[in-house]
């Protein structure tokens, strides 16, 4: 930890020791504190997302030789800005990221957070937030799992995915629904990749972690979770269940057949339908943009539904159900506050002491 001027540097070595690091069931406490404060109005944000063309990328001679290896990968090179108020505090989380960072070594992505008191917005802290945002995408399973499969005794979920945010997944279900769910498979492009996440949370968990090469198994299980940032599709429309509810932490990776079944027979619904809508990245919202349409002016009109909103829209699951989360600015902000929180108590800092107002 460093101190400037009375604003809190915390790098991911001062957030993740000991009686300092935020717990699952901490995290989970953080945004559902998040979502009350959504659906209230009390808390609101923005997101702003500045592309950069793959084609820049490769022209670079020391990078064109590894062209092909990202051929069924999205580079995912960009620059964001995720910004939100809630009652207390206000934030600004800038993330920057491209899948090449795998091969020097560095995540896919970092995520810095700075953290300003509401009233004066002058900043009190700057957190290195890139595990904790891993965490709170994984919340959304928890989330989908509680509502949309509370009338099953016991399911299983099949996951395309074994980098951070699958890891959370797994997390939070083990967090959250441990003993309902009876297995998780695991599907990701390299099947040692896959491997090495069930061996990593082979002692968080208590579900057996089935890794797997294809999407055999897929039509037996009630939740399916995408989490990937493949090109394309991950998986077919007639993999599927009937009925099986999905969940998309991804880019472009449901295909359009199953979107127009889900449209036409099922229950479609986004974090937030104008910020999926605007961001144009996900298959849904690609979906209406590739016909010259958008799916903040037409979703409305044909009942598709948002998190944000208040309801209990699971009671009219009968047919396949869609869910697709960008990741709300807010749970961000609420998540980011906990851990400031949580490192002023553990440090003895009163937290009126760590700005000046």
């Amino acid at each position: 930890m460093k101190a400037s001027d009375d604003i809190l540097l915390l790098d991911a070595k001062d957030l993740e020791q000991g009686d300092r690091a935020l717990t699952i069931g901490e995290i989970h406490l953080a945004t559902t504190n998040a979502w009350d404060e959504i659906r209230s109005g009390t808390a609101r944000g923005g997101k702003a997302v500045f592309s950069l063309s793959e084609e820049e990328f490769w022209s670079r001679p020391d990078f064109a030789p590894f062209k092909g290896d990202f051929a069924d990968e999205r580079l995912g090179w960009k620059l964001s800005s995720l910004y939100g108020i809630n009652s207390t505090y206000g934030g600004v989380k800038v993330i920057g990221a491209n899948a090449f960072n795998r091969r020097l070594g560095l995540p896919r992505s970092t995520s810095t957070f700075i953290l300003f008191d509401k009233y004066t917005l002058r900043p009190i802290a700057i957190l290195d937030e890139t595990a904790l945002s891993a965490e709170r995408t994984g919340t959304y399973a928890s989330i989908v799992a509680e509502r949309c499969l509370r009338r099953r005794a016991t399911v299983s979920v099949f996951l395309l995915g074994s980098g951070p945010v699958a890891r959370s997944v797994i997390r939070s279900l083990t967090y959250s629904c441990q003993t309902r769910v009876e297995q998780i498979f695991i599907r990701s492009r390299r099947i040692e990749n896959a491997r090495a996440l069930a061996i990593a949370l082979s002692g968080e968990t208590t579900i057996p972690l089935r890794c797997v090469e294809d999407n055999n198994a897929m039509r037996d299980c009630a939740l399916v979770v995408t989490a990937t940032n493949a090109r394309g599709p991950v998986f077919g429309d007639e993999e599927l269940a009937e009925d099986a509810t999905t969940l998309h932490l991804g880019g472009d990776e449901a295909p359009a057949d199953y979107l127009r079944r889900a449209l036409r027979s099922g229950l479609v619904i986004c974090d937030d339908l104008q910020t999926v809508s605007r961001r144009n990245s996900q298959s849904i919202a690609l979906h209406f943009s590739r016909q010259g349409l958008s799916l903040e002016a037409v979703g409305p009109l044909i009942g598709i539904r948002s998190l944000c909103q208040m309801g209990d829209w699971s009671v009219d699951a009968e047919g396949p159900t869609c869910i697709t989360c960008v990741g709300l600015p807010v749970l961000d902000l609420f998540v980011a506050q906990a851990s400031y929180e949580k490192y002023c108590r553990a440090v003895g800092l009163d937290r009126n002491d760590a700005c000046t107002v």
